[in-house]
C-alpha cells in the first residue's frame, strides 16, 4: 500500500513538473486610430494614384517589435511579451492610403482594385525599430525609400530616401510603439507633400 502511495505521489509531482507551461498572451499594438486632422494645404493631389503595398526586408516582415542598442547596432532583438497586430509594412500601408485619400481629389487605389491610375507610388521600408542610446533613453527610427512613377509614360518621376525619428517617453515596448507611431505619421506626411510637389512639377 505504501509503495502504491509513493508511486501515486511521484506521478502527481511529475505532472506538475513536466506539464505544459502557462504562457501569457503578448500585448498587441497598432499605430492608433486613423488620423482625421487636415492635410496641410487641403486637397493637394488632383490625379489618381496607385499606392502599392509597402515593401520591407524579410526581418521586418513580422509582427515583432524590434529594438536594438546603439552600441551594438548590428544585433536586433524583439520584445517577448509585446508585438504589432500585423507587420510594420502592413500597418504603414493602411495608414498611408488613408492619409493619401484625405489629400486627394483624384482617388487612391490599390493593386487589387485592378484600375489604371495616373501615377504609381512605391514605398520600401528599410528600418522600423526602437533604438536605445542608453538604457533609459530610446527613440523610434524609420527609414524608407519612396519612388513615384508616371504610369502613362512608364518613367520614374522622382525617388527619395526618408528618415524620421521620435523620442520615446518610456524605455520599453509601449514607449517604442508611441515613438514609432509619431515617426510614422511624420514620414507619411512628408511622403504626401513630396508626392504632391513632384506631380505638380510634371503637370506644368
Amino acid at each position: 500500500m505504501k509503495k502504491l502511495l509513493m508511486m501515486f505521489l511521484a506521478a502527481v509531482l511529475a505532472g506538475c513538473s513536466f506539464g505544459p507551461a502557462v504562457k501569457n498572451t503578448p500585448v498587441t499594438y497598432d499605430l492608433g486610430a486613423p488620423r482625421t486632422d487636415d492635410i496641410a494645404g487641403g486637397k493637394i493631389i488632383n490625379v489618381s494614384l496607385l499606392v502599392h503595398n509597402v515593401m520591407a526586408p524579410f526581418w521586418l516582415d513580422t509582427p515583432a517589435i524590434i529594438y536594438r542598442f546603439k552600441q551594438d547596432a548590428g544585433r536586433q532583438q524583439s520584445y517577448a511579451d509585446s508585438r504589432w497586430v500585423a507587420s510594420p509594412a502592413a500597418l504603414l500601408t493602411q495608414r498611408l492610403r488613408d492619409r493619401f485619400t484625405q489629400a486627394s481629389t483624384g482617388g487612391v487605389i490599390g493593386v487589387a482594385d485592378g484600375v489604371r491610375a495616373d501615377y504609381i507610388l512605391r514605398v520600401e521600408l528599410e528600418d522600423f525599430a526602437q533604438v536605445f542610446d542608453r538604457a533609459d533613453a530610446s527613440r523610434g527610427v524609420i527609414m524608407a525609400r519612396a519612388s513615384l512613377v508616371d504610369a502613362t509614360r512608364r518613367v520614374l518621376v522622382a525617388q527619395k530616401n526618408f528618415t524620421f525619428e521620435h523620442a520615446a517617453a518610456t524605455p520599453n515596448a509601449q514607449g517604442g510603439v508611441q515613438a514609432l507611431t509619431e515617426a510614422s505619421d511624420g514620414l507619411i506626411d512628408a511622403i504626401i507633400t513630396w508626392t504632391a510637389a513632384n506631380i505638380a512639377t510634371v503637370g506644368r
